[in-house]
């Protein structure tokens, strides 16, 4: 990308020419991770989608994301987008990203405008993830839902889209070591899937 413009203009331009099909699977787990690509290919994967909302602010955009609470049963403590499962009843993943904004934090749809996709992502958990790009108009108010949220919160967009800030970590996972991206801003430490849709967000919006 040429320089850190990160204004809505610069961002929906460049969203406009984020390619992007239900055909493509060049990013997920597996990217990092060869050998799990028999797994993904021979698993039913559940659709879902996720809203990346970024904050139209004059100053500086910010990227909204969520802290899970301690006390979920999967993903406790994790740094997400609001997002999950594609209910039979929406219409359209960005149907499902904005309904899932709403229900987690609050987050009205009169104040969302999705601007592109990101080809789908597949994790090793069993997932087929649309990521949702959208812009969010800065005079949000927020009303968490406790039992899926712990906090929401705002980094900067142009530090989750430094490459310098995007390191690549591992840990052992079923006997076997995963590697994966992470981003630490502050106090927050995000990674995974998170970490790893913000870098397809970047190389995409670096093509484009």
């Amino acid at each position: 990308m040429s320089g850190p413009v990160f204004d809505a203009a610069s961002l929906r331009e460049r969203a406009g020419r984020i390619a992007h099909g239900d055909g493509d699977y060049a990013h997920g787990d597996h990217i990092l991770n060869p050998d799990i690509v028999a797994m993904l290919n021979g698993n039913d994967l559940r659709e879902a989608a996720v809203l990346i909302p970024v904050v139209a602010r004059s100053e500086g955009a910010g990227l909204l994301l969520t802290r899970r609470p301690e006390t979920m049963r999967k993903h406790s403590g994790q740094i997400a987008f609001p997002g999950g499962a594609i209910d039979p009843e929406d219409l359209s993943p960005e149907a499902a990203a904005m309904r899932e904004a709403e229900e987690e934090i609050g987050l009205r749809p009169d104040l969302i405008e999705t601007i592109g996709r990101l080809p789908p992502y597949l994790t090793t958990t069993g997932f087929r993830i649309t990521p949702v790009l959208a812009l969010v108009k800065p005079d949000y108010a927020l009303t968490i839902n406790p039992e899926e949220v712990d906090a929401a919160f705002e980094v900067p967009f142009a530090f989750v889209m430094d490459p310098e800030n995007h390191k690549r970590e591992s840990r052992v996972w079923q006997g076997k070591e995963r590697y994966y991206y992470a981003i630490t801003y502050q106090e927050y430490y995000i990674w995974g899937v998170t970490a790893g849709i913000l870098r397809v967000l970047y190389e995409r919006l670096h093509l484009a």
